[in-house]
Order: structure tokens, then sequence, then C-alpha cells
């Protein structure tokens, strides 16, 4: 039918080309077939092609191959740096300042007061030692900075755990006994490279001197605490000069015995023990108590008899009317004493009977109920 709107956007007739067509194929009499549906501009010359739906699944476009997620891909909006005055990059100056705060991050250190630090070489060959304050180095990982605190006291208990730790003293005896070392860093690079386990060096060390300390002592002065201080002075001297040769940068700054105890086997025996020999201390004090009080009174007997010999060689007669006085006072104040005077008449004078009756009137009544 001529004049007929054709369905695809065309009459029967067209001038466009035959490309434009489905297949791209003209019609059995050279004419124009209808136009392509799926064209921009319904297949209109001058028009870009659309995507077909391969070229979707494929991710290609009219213009080529797309690249996807990325910038400039279906979806993502293109990106690109920004670029200095006269057409140059600022990668080179975003490398250069990164590069900068790294150098400065990794060379410039800040050393608190009472620390060290050990400076390597690609963590491996020692450089030196800095000391408190602001220091700088080659930056990481050229040169490597390990900090230590070098003033502070650690502690080591020995044994480390409730276990007992038996030693022999001088007498053949055993004591359960644990300690502490109070110790520090005097020197850090030789703590840090000297002995591969300074720490586990100090314990034998300190070990082995406490042995051979509590050997010399016996097991009653280890025990009651006369010769702890001498132990601890002398496990000290000699862990100290012990760490001094192994050059172990060590300074052992105290050793406190905390428990002395028999062992756990015999420690009842040993109660036993140790309470009487408590009684017999408490015996020998009061034996010594009254040695004293008989010694005293000796003496001022023997400082009297020396002033009434002074006065018996100044006045003999005196001196002897006035001790025989004084002795017939002492004996008779003590007895029973009758007076009877002489003549026809016998009178008789009850004195001990008197003075019974004297002091009865004279000590106080006592009320009932006490």
């Amino acid at each position: 039918m001529t004049g007929r709107k054709n369905p695809w956007g065309s009459t029967g007739k067209s001038d466009e080309p035959a490309s434009d067509r489905p297949g791209g194929e003209r019609g059995p009499s050279g004419e124009d077939g209808p136009r392509n549906p799926w064209l921009p501009g319904g297949g209109e010359p001058g028009k870009r092609r659309s995507a077909s739906i391969e070229d979707i699944f494929k991710g290609r476009g009219p213009e080529g191959p797309r690249r996807r997620g990325g910038p400039g891909g279906p979806g993502g909006p293109s990106f690109r740096l920004p670029e200095r005055p006269g057409g140059k990059s600022w990668v080179p100056v975003i490398i250069g300042a990164v590069a900068l705060i790294w150098v400065a991050a990794t060379s410039i250190h800040f050393i608190q007061p009472g620390e060290q630090a050990v400076v390597t070489w690609m963590g491996g060959k020692y450089s030196h030692t800095l000391d408190s304050g602001t220091n700088f180095t080659a930056p990481w990982p050229l040169q490597m900075v390990e900090k230590e605190n070098v003033t502070q006291v650690r502690l080591e208990q020995v044994p480390g755990t409730k276990a007992e730790k038996l030693i022999l003293t001088s007498d053949q005896n055993l004591v359960d006994l644990s300690y502490l070392i109070r110790w520090n860093i005097s020197d850090l690079a030789l703590y840090k490279y000297q002995l591969s386990e300074p720490q586990n060096a100090l314990l034998e060390i300190g070990e082995a001197a406490m042995r051979a300390a509590v050997a010399r002592q016996q097991l009653d002065t280890v025990l009651t605490g006369e010769g702890r201080a001498e132990i601890e002075q002398d496990v000290r001297a000699a862990m100290q000069a012990r760490l001094d040769a192994y050059r172990s940068g060590i300074s052992v700054q105290g050793i406190e015995i905390n428990k002395v105890d028999p062992p756990a086997q015999v420690e009842e025996a040993f109660k036993d023990v140790s309470s009487a020999q408590q009684d017999a201390d408490a015996a020998m004090n009061r034996a010594r108590a009254v040695a004293q009080q008989l010694l005293a009174r000796a003496q001022g007997d023997a400082s009297e008899f020396n002033d009434i010999y002074e006065e018996y060689r100044l006045a003999p007669e005196v001196t002897r009317r006035r001790l025989y006085y004084e002795t017939m006072e002492a004996i008779l104040s003590k007895t029973d004493k009758t007076i009877v005077e002489s003549g026809n008449v016998m009178p008789y004078l009850p004195l001990p009977e008197v003075q019974r009756r004297s002091q009865g009137e004279a000590r106080p009544a006592t009320p009932r109920g006490e």
C-alpha cells in the first residue's frame, strides 16, 4: 500500500541506504527497507550506532572495549590527577613530602629521663648508645632504635613458685629458703649484647652465691635470723663480682631473705626442738636473774662491812657496843618476851599477847563477804 507508514518509522519507499535496514540488505526492488529501531534516530545517516546485546554482555561499546569498575568504565567517573601550573604533575611533590615526613619521624628520637637506647644498623650490628634527651639517627630501616629504662629497680623472686628450695647449712641440715634480688641495668650495650640471656644468668649466679653463703652458717643462726644480714651482704658481693667478671651490664642493688623454714617433712620435729630450746633459754634467763640478785646482795654486804670496819678502827668500844645493841634488837624483836621484876612480888607482863592484841586492833576490819 503506497503512502502507508511503515511500523518501523518509514514508508514503503525510503531514500535511506540499505546498510541501515535490518540485516543491511536491500529489498527485492532495490529499494531501501525500513529503518533499524535500535539505532539512535531510527537509523538515520550520521547517527552513532548503539551497542548491541552482544556488545553489552561482552563489555564493549560502539567505540571499543570498556573497562569495568574503574575510572571511565560503565557507571564509574573518569579521574585524573590535577596538574601544576605549566602542565607539570604533582606526583613528584607528593612523593617527596611523604619521604621527608618518613625521614623526620624515624630519625628524631626523644629519650625520656632514666632511659637509654641502643642503635643498630639494619637491626643487626651495634652502632652506639643514646642518652636521655633529643637524639638523631639515620632513618629506618637503615638504623633501628630500641629503648630501655636503666634506672628502674627490677625484682626477681627466687624461687618463682611455691616450690621448696632446700639449701644445706654448715652443720649438715637443710632449710627451705626464699629470697628477693633487686637489680637494675648499669650498661645497656653490655646488657643487650654481651650475654644471650642476662636474666637467667642473674638467677643462676644468685643461687650459687646463696648456697655458698648459707653453707658457711649453722642452722640455728639461719633460722633465728642472727646470720641473715651477713648472708645477704655476702651474696650481694659475690653476685656483683661474678656479674662484673662476665661484663653483664647488671648492678645488684640488694638481697632480701623472705623466708627460712625447715623442710616440710620434719617441720613438726623442728617445732618441738625450737620449743625446747625456748624453754631452756627461759630457764637460763631466770637463773641469771637470781645470780645477779645474789651477787648484788653480797656486794652490798661487803660494802657495809667495809664501812663498819672503818668506824671500828676510829672508835672500837663505841662501835662494839652499838653492834651489840643492834644485834640484840634484831634477835629479840622476832621472839616472845616476858618481863619479871626481882623481889618478893613477881609481877608478870605478857608482852607477846599485848602485841598480838594491838596488831589485831590496828588491822582494819574486813567487810563480810570478802
